[in-house]
């Protein structure tokens, strides 16, 4: 029931009742309304705990469950009705606005499309609804635009004027392993083999994967490793006292301001996985194998990392075509 629906009841009975009873009716309208409401909202809060906790039970990191939360809390109160009564027109209409309103881009579009295909595909899983009313919302269709890596020579200019053996080793560790930042500052000095030159990382979802470094990498990291002072377990600490453990935005302040120096385009931690995926493909590495090394659930994922060589296209049309 609605405002709308409210005043066209008081309309009606506006020539029956008396100020006093039609005060009451009103009264006990809204109450009935809120409290209908308050009901909806509740039982909606405690469906999407349930399907948080089931995520976080099925492995999902804290934050990816905080952006599921946040995101399909901000999708409900948006329709404003009972999560099981929620249609595909509902959440057709929700996406189109939002990307109207926000300008969001179509592949933010379509990681709020895949978190409500997840949410409602649990609640038909979970016999809570019949059918997931996502299931006739498709893809969104995304350009796929090329992304950089590291050139061998922007790779060398950010070694040769690195300030400090630590972040030598830290562009050492980043290139040869294509681990992921925050993988790289949860190592501890125990964690590093150095005699088989690799490490175990702790990944998305809390899963364990093995991982390699090549010789340069090795002296590198030992050399870092001999010139600290500190007690500190952590493979990587900030330079000033007390040592602390390195942070993600430590690591991407260091190398966002060695690009400026160097005039490097777009330096970040997240380029050098993308470099050792394309580099390694492009050297004939299976994508299986490459997948295993990412720590990535679907090799889909781990081909949109990867970018083809174009010389060796040209030189593959030469050779099988040409």
């Amino acid at each position: 029931m609605d405002k709308n629906t409210i005043a066209k009841i008081k309309k009606e009975m506006d020539p029956i009742l008396t100020d006093v009873q039609m005060e009451h009716l009103l009264n006990v309208l809204v109450s009935c309304i809120e409290g209908d409401e308050t009901t909806i909202n509740n039982k909606n809060i405690d469906i999407v705990q349930l399907f948080l906790a089931a995520k976080r039970v099925e492995g999902c990191s804290e934050k990816t469950t905080r952006y599921y939360d946040s995101t399909i809390r901000n999708v409900i109160s948006a329709i404003n009705k009972d999560v099981f009564d929620i249609t595909t027109d509902d959440l057709r209409v929700y996406l189109d606005e939002y990307q109207s309103k926000s300008g969001a881009s179509k592949v933010t579009i379509d990681n709020i499309r895949r978190i409500l295909s997840s949410f409602f595909a649990w609640l038909e899983d979970e016999d809570y609804i019949a059918k997931s009313p996502v299931r006739r919302i498709h893809k969104v269709k995304t350009c796929k635009t090329v992304k950089e890596t590291y050139s061998d020579e922007s790779l060398e200019l950010m070694r040769d004027h690195s300030e400090c053996v630590r972040d030598l080793a830290i562009i050492d560790m980043l290139a040869s392993t294509g681990i992921r930042v925050g993988e790289l500052v949860k190592l501890n000095r125990a964690d590093i083999d150095f005699e088989n030159r690799e490490c175990v990382v702790l990944g998305k979802g809390n899963k364990q994967r093995r991982v390699y470094f090549d010789a340069r990498t090795k002296i590198h990291l030992q050399r870092y490793l001999n010139s600290r002072t500190d007690d500190n377990d952590a493979l990587f600490v900030s330079l000033q006292k007390p040592h602390n453990r390195l942070l993600i935005s430590g690591v991407e302040i260091r190398l966002r301001e060695l690009g400026r120096k160097l005039e490097l385009s777009k330096v970040h931690p997240h380029k050098f996985r993308r470099t050792l995926a394309t580099m390694a493909i492009d050297k004939g590495m299976p994508i299986e194998q490459v997948q295993q090394l990412l720590g990535h659930q679907s090799v889909d994922t781990t081909l949109q990392y990867a970018m083809v060589n174009q010389n060796n296209v040209k030189l593959s049309h030469h050779k099988f075509i040409g």
